[in-house]
């Protein structure tokens, strides 16, 4: 394609002219709008969602492959298996700032390509580990080169998207991960019958072969990710120009430029906390789910081929609820009262699993959980995108928001203990209290932003509209979204 053979110093400089130059509007009309749209979401979304269905699945099936004794192999005992979670959150939080500081100094075609060809090594390597210090050093490099995928690709979709669009995207980026956890559990059904083939137990098989699709995909992923609006060579100049205008009047004049100190006001922001916090809260029970799912089921007297099939109907109903209350939350431009919701719903899902032994009433529960917990993370993640101003603070702050999502990811890897099954009440109860935080912090931010919204509209009312010098445009640049003009999603 011609858009590679662009210097990435061109193609930087001709994406921010686009953002924040003096471009003409070219009159598209709605029609037009939406036929550009739906090209920019053939070209972006459906290999983001895959490389994310990837991810997710390299990342989530050694649960599956726990139900076909990787315990047992590995001589793993205690907490030892809770540790190999655990232990790649950590440096999968570590690489989350610096990799989307690396989307922005490279491109995403290179970034992007460059972690996921490494990560799939890793996955491959980690189904010819014999011991639990080989499990444990595959896990980290997987955290390590993983980590840079959800907030990179969440970075990705606000530098092509309106405020008001960017959810439903990310929705349906995001909801490969439901697709992961059903795709998974079918797929680790299949790979249990080559158990001992060529000498390899299943649970083996599971990693090799899932890690083989990845690295696969990896080949192609340089040429089929498209860097900027500026040089994507599916849009004609005109369709470019559009792109630009439209991202230039959601964002205004907001700084684009690569600069350290937009870092620091991300990292000073106190909001950027409370959806650090909200998104803990909505990680920490979709890695719970996604990571013992298979064994919650087969507690309920399911054999552990029938618990990997069971395990799939749930991802099903959380996918068609993740982009449905997406889209309509883009639709009505708000996002608290739709996270509030699901957050209700999860409560009622974890409550059923606590508090019945009935595997009927439990496996309702598990339903009710997955449709609960998978929508928030895409409403979060555009609610907090929508409401930062500037490129680059707009991706640190996604980035420190997805931190504190896979904080949630270690807490997660010690929820659900051996020794409180088969019932794992405790793990459920727990659940229940970080989604009742979750739902107590977005009622806050919701009220925050719709009281502070009221301020300034107050304060331009008082002052007047008026035409900004070009020094004050400037010093605007430098404010994000503090400047008065800019209005809050609630």
């Amino acid at each position: 394609m011609d858009e590679k053979k662009i210097p990435v110093e061109t193609a930087v400089a001709a994406s921010s002219d686009i953002l924040v130059g003096d471009v003409e509007p070219q009159g598209f009309d709605a029609k037009a709008t939406k036929k550009l749209l739906r090209r920019q979401d053939w070209h972006i979304i459906p290999f983001m969602s895959l490389i994310y269905l990837l991810c997710f699945l390299d990342r989530t099936n050694i649960g599956n492959a726990r139900l076909d004794h990787l315990e047992r192999d590995l001589n793993l005992h205690g907490l030892q298996y809770n540790d190999c979670l655990a232990i790649l959150f950590p440096f999968y939080i570590a690489a989350e700032i610096p990799s989307n500081i690396m989307m922005k100094r490279t491109r995403p075609a290179i970034w992007l390509t460059f972690i996921m060809f490494f990560w799939s090594a890793c996955m491959i390597g980690q189904g010819f580990v014999k011991s639990y210090s080989g499990l444990l050093a595959t896990r980290v490099f997987l955290g390590v080169f993983e980590g840079g995928l959800f907030p990179g690709v969440n970075y990705y979709i606000t530098q092509w998207y309106c405020r008001h669009e960017c959810g439903f995207r990310m929705a349906l980026f995001f909801s490969a991960a439901t697709l992961a956890g059903a795709f998974g559990g079918i797929l680790a059904r299949g790979i249990a019958e080559m158990d001992g083939a060529g000498g390899i137990a299943a649970w083996a098989w599971i990693f090799i072969l899932e890690g083989l699709l990845s690295i696969l995909v990896s080949t192609a992923a340089y040429w089929c990710i498209y860097d900027y609006p500026a040089t994507a060579t599916f849009l004609s100049s005109k369709e470019r120009n559009e792109v630009g205008h439209r991202l230039r009047a959601d964002h205004g004049h907001l700084s684009n430029e690569f600069d350290v100190k937009y870092v620091w006001q991300a990292i000073g922001d106190w909001k950027v906390y409370i959806h650090m916090l909200i998104c803990m809260a909505g990680f920490c029970p979709i890695y719970s789910f996604a990571l013992f799912l298979p064994t919650i089921i087969k507690s309920m007297g399911y054999t552990a081929n029938n618990a990997q099939l069971m395990s799939v109907p749930p991802y099903v109903f959380a996918c068609f609820f993740t982009i449905g209350a997406s889209y309509y939350a883009d639709r009505v431009r708000k996002r608290g009262v739709f996270l509030m919701g699901f957050q209700l719903v999860a409560i009622v899902g974890f409550g059923l699993l606590a508090g019945s032994g009935r595997a009927s009433v439990q496996y309702t529960g598990t339903v009710f959980a997955a449709i609960g917990i998978y929508p928030q993370i895409p409403l979060g993640m555009a609610w907090n995108s929508g409401n930062l101003g500037g490129s680059l603070k707009r991706g640190t702050g996604i980035a420190m928001q997805v931190m504190g999502g896979n904080c949630g990811g270690i807490i997660a890897s010690y929820v659900y203990l051996s020794r409180d099954g088969p019932r794992y009440i405790v793990g459920h109860s727990i659940l229940i209290g970080f989604i009742s935080m979750a739902f107590f912090l977005t009622l806050f931010m919701s009220t925050w932003c719709k009281t502070e919204n009221e301020r300034r509209e107050k304060i331009m009312r008082e002052t007047g509209p008026r035409e900004l010098t070009e020094g004050e445009k400037k010093l605007e640049q430098e404010l994000a979204d503090n400047v008065p003009w800019f209005r809050y999603t609630v």
